[in-house]
């Protein structure tokens, strides 16, 4: 990426329209802005929006078209109608740009964020999320008129959100990189798309290539049903699996009204009971139900997982499920894809194998979502079905020589196995793999820690610890929630510290900060605080000042004791609780079964 990029945000009211560009490898800010008695500064603006690359946030949907509609000689009264078009409608930005004779000239080189980061959050979550020196809401209600002093503090405000949407940029730096390969590799610009729309753009692009035609959307008949097919790779030994299997297949699955399948009933309540252990199936994955586990590996056992290495891709490929509409073509496509990533990975083209991952992993969801090429929600249930039974075989298949699972989920299952009998749980492994098709990856643990299936913490053997849920330590998938305390029992189960020893050592803030979204606003102590809140828990504060919603002044949940911090400070707070991050430490370590020798 060029490292000239203009980062741009725009804010817009019924008197004042503002642009802000900022150029990250200076530090400085241009500001272009129209109100009563001051022209914007049309051709300095497409000047920049022509011969630069610019970022933004939703900015395809927003930014863009407003800049459109701006630079065509729309007033601030004009702006402020089409802008709450934007935000309010349900159709596409360039469809309503588009109703007003306007379009965003393609010549404009830009990419926008939203598709890119994962999930769905707004830029004030994203940035507290990477830990934002500042976290600001929009300081002045969208419908109020502007006056000059607050024209300061809007540009003030629109400065720091270009600063965070740069800081998310860098954050998703690799992604961009990925993108701007293959967006050259495929000759269109994929730099904005999520990978799911990547995969989708990608495969129908290879198909159009292979086989000349156009592929559309297809539309199923109301009432549409379905059954699951038999794989021909299951076979269970046991009574009730046996019973479950058959089940399934006299089962049919219908769709919802957003085309989404529907979970059976029967299967919704079923609980799975074999070898001491309860299972869950799902539409999604198989997962095991163990709430505070806490397993060792020790002089006699083994523990360790099986994860199948590209499950869905496998499956697909092995059962040669192709969408209904796409026919033939599609395994073709599809197939060069998985090889042409495999052979990358051999030879150590990580970029390459990135890419490629991104097509494949990418395309499966767009199966279920009935605004897609690729909707096929009987190749979904094939699939992800299959996928669960076949665990429970290999489940089954230990589980005959004594070797339990432990745990279980999508794609893989956690082992503990005596080491006398490592040798026979290998066979079955690869007698599993033989019948299958599927390839079984072994990673070794020395720990695993439980909250529940979907929060855990695992200890590899080389002492690197693998955390999932509430376990799993930053990113941009998740609100940090007093991280302090999971990396307290993280170090307590694999080096036996006391939580209190790591929590009390740590003086970095942002280990010990809550992100809390809220709906219609945050205030505390009359001090608004936004929708996106970031606190910590203060000795300072009372607990009967907690931070409330401005709607109904009812508490905002576990804010009581909590010090908002929506700029993070330059020095160490002296006011922590540090009992109160002890006791939830404690509480966590009691939560996944351990006990403090």
């Amino acid at each position: 990426m060029t490292p000239d990029y203009i980062v741009l945000d725009v804010e817009c009211y019924i008197d004042y329209f503002l642009v802000n560009l900022y150029q990250p490898s200076t530090g400085k800010h241009l500001e272009k802005e129209t109100y009563r008695g001051k022209d914007l500064d049309v051709k300095g603006l497409l000047s920049v929006l022509c011969k630069r690359l610019t970022v933004g946030f939703n900015s395809n949907e927003y930014d863009l078209p407003m800049i459109v509609a701006a630079c065509s000689g729309y007033n601030c009264a004009q702006l402020k109608a089409l802008s709450d078009r934007l935000i309010k409608g349900n159709e596409p930005g360039w469809m309503k740009l588009r109703s007003e004779g306007l379009d965003v000239p393609r010549e404009w080189d830009h990419i926008d964020l939203i598709n890119v980061a994962p999930g769905q959050s707004s830029l004030k979550i994203y940035a507290g999320r990477l830990h934002a020196a500042k976290m600001q809401d929009l300081p002045i209600q969208h419908n109020a008129s502007i006056s000059p002093e607050q024209r300061q503090v809007l540009r003030h405000y629109c400065a720091n959100d270009v600063k965070n949407t740069d800081l998310l940029l860098q954050a998703l730096s690799k992604d961009i990189a990925l993108r701007e390969t293959m967006s050259a590799e495929y000759g269109m610009d994929l730099r904005s798309k999520s990978d799911a729309q990547i995969a989708e753009t990608v495969i129908l692009s290879e198909l159009r290539s292979a086989t000349g035609l156009k592929y559309k959307t297809p539309t199923l008949p109301n009432g549409y049903s379905f059954r699951y097919k038999d794989p021909g790779v299951i076979s269970f030994r046991t009574p009730t699996l046996q019973a479950i299997f058959e089940k399934i297949l006299k089962t049919r699955f219908t769709l919802s009204d957003n085309g989404s399948v529907n979970m059976p009933e029967w299967l919704k309540a079923e609980k799975i009971e074999f070898d001491g252990a309860f299972y869950q199936m799902g539409i999604g994955g198989l997962h095991s139900c163990e709430k505070s586990q806490l397993v060792n590996a020790t002089d006699d056992y083994l523990l360790f997982e099986q994860d199948v290495a590209s499950y869905y891709p496998s499956i697909i490929l092995q059962q040669r499920l192709a969408p209904a509409h796409l026919g033939e073509s599609f395994l073709k496509v599809y197939g060069s894809i998985v090889s042409r990533r495999l052979a990358a990975k051999k030879s150590g083209d990580k970029a390459t194998a990135n890419t490629l991952k991104i097509a494949i992993n990418g395309s499966f969801g767009k199966l279920g979502s009935k605004y897609s090429a690729l909707y096929s929600p009987d190749l979904l249930i094939q699939t992800t079905v299959t996928g669960q039974l076949a665990l429970l075989m290999l489940i089954e298949r230990m589980a005959a020589h004594g070797i339990k699972a432990v745990s279980a989920n999508t794609d893989g299952a956690v082992f503990l196995c005596h080491k006398s009998k490592e040798q026979t749980m290998e066979e079955e492994a690869f007698d599993w793999m033989l019948d299958t098709s599927y390839e079984l990856e072994r990673t070794d643990y020395k720990t695993l820690a439980s909250r529940d299936v979907n929060n855990y913490l695992a200890i590899k053997t080389d002492g690197s610890v693998k955390g999932k849920g509430c376990f799993a330590i930053g990113g941009l998938m998740k609100n940090p929630d007093g991280q302090i305390v999971y990396k307290a029992v993280a170090e307590a189960i694999a080096s036996g510290v006391p939580v209190e020893k790591t929590i009390k050592d740590c003086n970095d803030i942002r280990d010990f900060v809550t992100i809390r979204n809220v709906t219609g606003g945050a205030v505390w102590q009359d001090q608004e605080l936004g929708k996106a809140v970031r606190f910590y828990y203060s000795t300072s504060v009372p607990e009967a000042e907690p931070i409330r919603y401005l709607k109904n002044n009812n508490m905002v949940p576990k804010s009581a004791g909590a010090r908002p911090l929506m700029d993070l400070p330059g020095s160490f707070p002296n006011d922590i609780d540090y009992p109160r991050y002890i006791v939830a430490a404690e509480k966590l370590l009691c939560e996944v079964g351990y006990v403090r020798a």
